[in-house]
């Protein structure tokens, strides 16, 4: 008897550990497995996909045309920043923003030239995401989207609302000889971003020693960097990784 009652106390103690232990996950990024998964996805469709075809269009474009369709590019999206600046209570910056995408969409040919920034009108970097987090809406879980990358839940609403003030969303609603124009010109817009991180990508990869913190770390910093319009923040180490704080100390 006096066996069986420590066996049975064995299993009983064993049990009620495994009822009271909790994982222990990252607060950050409570969804890792997932994300890491749909990274290695993203990474795949890169490597196979992406990568070789913005390669072959950074070959095959001449330098002056691939800064025009950059800036092209960026002027239609000046649309959305403007109006960010307004939902974020920012009117003198809103002004410029606006004054700099009539100048470049007049004088500076449907924006192919920058002429805004010779004449000092600096460009700016505003978004719905960042629109979300001065009114108050939490950042929520870190998460990877299928194909776009590096997220959050507020970065989630943050595309949906960005998609809905550029202007190429609302031709795919005209014709269907606009709507393949849209198409085609967003995919022209995807090589041409792609192809302009070829040089820091491959930097990035060389120097991580977790691909996936290294870009969840750089996506934070840039996240924060952009909502605070570059002020310095306290950095909160109970929110970083080992890796991540290896990072900081070699910075």
């Amino acid at each position: 008897m006096k066996k069986y009652r420590l066996v049975l106390g064995s299993i009983g103690i064993v049990f009620l550990q495994a009822c009271t232990t909790v994982p222990v996950t990252d607060p950050v990024d409570p969804w890792e497995g997932m994300n890491r998964d749909i990274f290695e996805f993203n990474d795949e469709v890169d490597r196979v996909l992406l990568k070789p075809v913005a390669k072959g269009y950074q070959w095959v474009m001449p330098e002056f045309l691939d800064v025009g369709i950059t800036n092209f590019f960026s002027n239609l999206k000046d649309i959305g920043v403007t109006v960010n600046d307004f939902l974020q209570a920012k009117p003198k910056q809103g002004a410029m923003d606006s004054a700099r995408f009539l100048v470049n969409s007049t004088v500076g040919i449907a924006g192919f030239v920058d002429v805004a920034t010779m004449l000092d009108l600096p460009k700016h970097e505003e978004d719905f995401a960042q629109t979300l987090a001065v009114w108050g809406v939490p950042r929520g879980p870190y998460f990877v989207i299928p194909f776009l990358g590096p997220s959050s839940v507020r970065g989630v609403g943050g595309y949906v609302g960005d998609y809905a003030l550029h202007p190429l969303s609302y031709a795919f609603f005209a014709g269907s000889g606009v709507s393949w124009g849209a198409a085609g010109l967003r995919t022209i817009e995807m090589i041409d971003v792609r192809a302009d991180f070829l040089d820091a990508e491959d930097v990035a990869s060389e120097a991580a020693v977790d691909r996936y913190l290294f870009f969840r770390s750089a996506y934070m910093q840039r996240r924060d960097y952009l909502i605070n319009d570059g002020a310095a923040q306290p950095l909160e180490l109970e929110d970083m990784g080992d890796d991540e704080l290896l990072y900081k100390e070699l910075e």
